[in-house]
């Protein structure tokens, strides 16, 4: 059984690679120009370009087409299914018992109840403070709940 010792540990062989001594002659296969070839931007001290730079030609990003757009007003818009409502145990709902359940996010300010086909309201629920689809509406008039 061999002890490892801290003054005896060393990196396995072959994994680590001497560093490469540019300009240091002919004999060293970088010398001269140092392995950046002649002339050019990339051959001077400082020669930077950004990325997608192509020497001047209108880059690709450039080139192509914008396409699509994002609506910022919906970020803070969300919709909640009847059934969701319904697994809470509650009578009365609003924003923030469903943003305490875990149902909307936090940053949620505005929510439509949307009613999907097979959900039915067996018990009157009475929401607060939210929008409602006209079937949505229908059904929970129709279970005897109401909106406010």
């Amino acid at each position: 059984m061999s002890l490892f010792k801290l003054n005896s540990l060393s990196p396995a062989l072959g994994s680590k690679h001497n560093k490469r001594r540019v300009g240091r002659g002919i004999g060293s296969g970088l010398g001269k120009t140092s392995g950046r070839g002649h002339k050019g931007q990339t051959s001077r001290a400082g020669g930077f370009h950004k990325v997608g730079f192509e020497g001047g030609q209108m880059p690709l990003q450039r080139r192509l087409p914008k396409r699509g757009f994002t609506s910022k007003s919906n970020k803070f818009v969300d919709e909640v299914r009847i059934s969701e409502l319904l697994s809470l145990n509650k009578d009365e709902i609003d924003i923030n018992d469903l943003k305490l359940a875990g149902i909307i996010s936090q940053i949620i300010k505005s929510v439509k109840i949307i009613n999907t086909g097979g959900s039915t309201i067996n018990r009157s629920l009475k929401i607060k403070g939210m929008s409602l689809t006209a079937g949505a509406r229908a059904s929970i008039e129709a279970a005897g709940g109401s909106v406010v």
